[in-house]
């Protein structure tokens, strides 16, 4: 999606319909104060820190458009002026390699951001970033962005903090591709979603995202037949269990036996 794609639905001022394809609605733009004073705004780990006046002037300069499942959002080396939070959906950060092989960089769900790096820096996107289910996404332009970190410190302060969190993570990721082992690396990669989708049960620890062999092996760098080979390890070994909702809990001898 480009700039300009966006300066031209931002230009519309009556919207006559819902269209598909992340055209911005009628409905869509009265549906956005509702999302706010159900404090969805709120969920979102970069303002929620802030007061409802607060939040009500942000809301003021968000546009919100919906993008189908798989629907291209923000293509690789695209120039984009504006930040996109996930108000619902997920979404997948890929790279693809010279072979056209993907490298999933990372996922994000309700209350993520992304394209962020682009308004900092002025550079491209670093990465394409896709729909994995129907989203609904806020765009904040450029200007708007940095206003809001020019004014509220609050939100600089949460921003710097995130991008803290993600660097760390990143050296995790690399530091899970230098194992040569499949089952060590598909267990570092189980430890890094826990950090952010696991929940604590008196049974394990349950990682509340749904990723199929594929995904892993493009966050793995593994083959798809690898990674269900070494599911099937830790399965085995009693490390993991693959609960009904297919999410993936993690069991006592998960963390017991060492990587």
């Amino acid at each position: 999606m480009s700039s300009a794609n966006i300066k031209k639905v931002r230009k519309k001022n009556k919207p006559k319909t819902t269209t598909s394809g992340g055209q911005l609605s009628t409905a869509r733009r009265i549906a956005l104060p509702r999302y706010a004073a159900d404090g969805m705004l709120r969920n979102i780990e970069l303002f929620f820190s802030l007061s409802d006046r607060e939040l009500h002037e942000i809301r003021e300069h968000i546009v919100l458009r919906d993008f189908r499942k798989n629907q291209l959002i923000l293509r690789e080396e695209e120039t984009s002026d504006y930040m996109y939070i996930i108000i619902r959906g997920k979404v997948k950060i890929s790279r693809f390699g010279k072979a056209g092989k993907e490298t999933i960089l990372s996922m994000h769900g309700e209350g993520d951001f992304f394209g962020e790096l682009s308004l900092i820096d002025g550079k491209t996107a670093p990465a394409s970033v896709v729909a994995v289910e129907n989203s609904a996404v806020a765009i904040i332009s450029k200007g708007h962005f940095f206003s809001l970190l020019y004014t509220q410190r609050k939100v600089l302060e949460n921003l710097l903090r995130i991008l803290c969190s993600r660097l760390r993570e990143s050296w995790q990721k690399i530091a899970m591709l230098n194992f040569s082992d499949a089952s060590q690396r598909l267990k570092m990669l189980l430890n890094i979603l826990a950090e952010t989708y696991g929940e604590r049960t008196r049974e394990g620890t349950v990682l509340h995202v749904k990723l199929i062999h594929q995904d892993m092996a493009d966050m793995t760098g593994l083959t798809r037949e690898t990674v269900t080979r070494a599911i099937d390890k830790l399965k085995k070994n009693g490390e993991i269990h693959i609960l009904e909702s297919k999410y993936i809990r993690l069991n006592p001898e998960f963390y017991s036996i060492q990587l």
